[in-house]
C-alpha cells in the first residue's frame, strides 16, 4: 500500500502520538501509553480523551498533554491537528467499540495513520468502509490485536511456517475469565458497563471482547483461513443482553479442524488465554498466563520446552525479546512490540517506504477478518447452531 506524505522530517524524530479515549478510569488507555513509551518510539502530544469535555481536560493535565492540544471531541482534534506543521502523525483510538471506526474515519480522511483497539468496528460494513478508506487515503490502519507481540507466540508461528508441525490438523484456542460471573455493570464498573450495552460493544459481548483475541491468535499462528463455523453463544447472567460464553466450532479451507471457547463466567479464571496447534508431525502448546514458554512436540520423541530467548529459538522470537531467558516479559512488554512494530512502519512512511519484510502487526484486514467471525458467530448462533460461511 501507498505510504506517503508524513509531515516528520528525519527518522530518528519520536512519532507524535494522539490519544482518542483512554481517560479517568479506562484501563485500557494507560496500557497503550504505557505500551507506546517502553522502546521510545512515541510522544504523546494530543489527546481527546473523554466525551466529556472537564473529564476530557482533566485526564489530558493528568499525563501532561498541553491544554491548547486537550480536545473536546475527536472530529476536532482531527481538524485541528491536520492543520497543525508538527500535528500528530498517528492516533491510538481506545474507546469502546461504537466509536471505533468514526474516529478512525475521520483520523484517515486527515491523513492521519490510526492504531485502532480491537474490534475494528460493530459490524461488518463498517469494517469494509474502513478497508475501503485506509486503500484510498494509504495510511496505516493497524489494529492491536496485542497477543501476536509475544516472543513465543511469534516463534510457534515460524515453526507452523517451516513445516516443523507439518500438515495443520487442528487449531484449539481458549480465553477464560470469571470477571463477569456476576452483573459488574450495575455496580459501578466502567469497563463492564459499556462491554455489556450492546449499543456501545456492538452485537457481541464475550465474542467480541475476548473470542477475537483467541480467534486471531490462532490464525496467526496456523495461518489457516477460515471457510466455515458453527456458533452457541450463551448468556448465563441473568438479565445482561449480551453474550457472557461462547463454543465455536471451526472448518478451515484445506479441511483442518477448530475449536473455541471464549468465557467471563468461568469462575477461578483471570486471562487464561491458550492457543493448541497440533500437525501431522508435531504440536504446540502455549499460554499467556506463562508467557515465555512453548511446549513443542515432535511425533514419538519427548516434548521440549522452548524459552523466550533460550537456546533453540529462532529469530522471529530473539527479535522480540528484550532481556535474558529467566526474567519474565509479559502483557506490556508484549503490547509494546505491537507498537513497536508498527513505529517502524511509520518510520518508513515519512519517506515512502516500506518496513522491514521481519514487520509484523495485525492490519485492517485482521480487523475485517475479526468483524466477519464476530457475524458469523452471531448468524449461527440466532438461527440454532448452524454451519454458515465467514463470506
Amino acid at each position: 500500500m501507498s505510504i506517503e506524505g508524513s509531515r516528520a522530517t528525519t527518522a530518528t524524530d519520536p512519532i507524535r502520538l494522539g490519544m482518542v479515549g483512554g481517560g479517568e478510569g479506562a484501563f485500557i488507555g494507560a496500557v497503550h501509553r504505557i505500551a507506546a513509551r517502553i522502546d521510545d518510539r512515541y510522544k504523546l502530544v494530543a489527546g481527546a480523551l473523554s466525551s466529556d469535555a472537564e473529564r476530557a481536560r482533566r485526564s489530558a493535565e493528568a499525563i501532561g498533554i498541553a491544554t491548547d492540544r486537550a480536545y473536546a471531541s475527536f472530529e476536532e482534534m482531527a481538524e485541528r491537528e491536520a492543520a497543525r506543521p508538527d500535528g500528530i502523525e498517528a492516533v491510538s483510538i481506545v474507546t469502546p467499540n461504537h466509536m471505533h471506526a468514526p474516529a478512525a474515519k475521520a483520523f484517515l480522511r486527515a491523513g492521519i495513520h490510526v492504531i485502532c483497539d480491537k474490534p475494528l468496528s460493530i459490524n461488518v460494513a463498517e469494517a469494509e468502509e474502513l478497508v475501503a478508506l485506509q486503500t484510498e487515503t494509504g495510511r496505516i490502519l493497524a489494529v492491536t490485536h496485542n497477543y501476536t507481540g509475544y516472543p513465543m507466540i511469534r516463534e510457534a508461528r515460524e515453526l507452523v511456517r517451516s513445516g516443523a508441525l507439518g500438515d495443520i490438523r487442528l487449531v484449539q484456542m481458549e480465553y477464560a475469565q470469571d470477571w463477569l460471573s456476576e452483573r459488574a455493570e450495575l455496580s459501578g464498573s466502567k469497563q463492564a458497563e459499556w462491554r455489556t450495552d450492546p449499543k456501545r460493544s456492538g452485537g457481541g459481548g464475550c465474542i467480541g471482547d475476548i473470542g477475537t483475541h483467541a480467534y486471531n491468535l490462532g490464525a496467526f499462528v496456523s495461518g489457516l483461513e477460515t471457510d466455515s463455523l458453527l456458533a452457541e453463544l450463551s448468556t448465563f447472567v441473568e438479565g445482561r443482553p449480551l453474550d457472557d460464553d461462547v463454543r465455536v466450532l471451526l472448518r478451515y479451507r484445506g479441511g483442518a479442524k477448530g475449536l473455541l471457547w471464549a468465557s467471563q463466567v468461568a469462575v477461578g479464571n483471570e486471562n487464561a488465554l491458550t492457543l493448541r496447534v497440533y500437525g501431522t508431525k508435531g504440536g504446540l502448546e502455549w499460554s499467556q498466563m506463562d508467557p515465555n514458554y512453548l511446549w513443542f512436540s515432535k511425533l514419538g520423541e519427548p516434548k521440549q520446552l522452548l524459552t523466550r530467548n533460550g537456546a533453540g529459538t529462532g529469530e522471529a522470537s530473539r527479535r522480540l525479546s528484550r532481556i535474558p531467558p529467566g526474567h519474565p516479559e509479559g502483557y506490556l512488554e508484549g503490547f509494546a512490540n505491537i507498537y513497536s512494530e508498527i513505529a517502524e512502519a511509520l518510520v518508513a512512511a515519512r519517506s515512502g517506504a516500506m518496513p522491514a519484510e521481519a514487520v509484523t502487526f495485525p492490519t485492517v484486514a485482521d480487523g475485517l477478518q475479526g468483524m466477519r467471525f464476530i457475524e458469523a458467530a452471531l448468524r449461527s448462533s440466532q438461527s440454532g447452531n448452524g454451519w454458515v460461511s465467514l463470506g
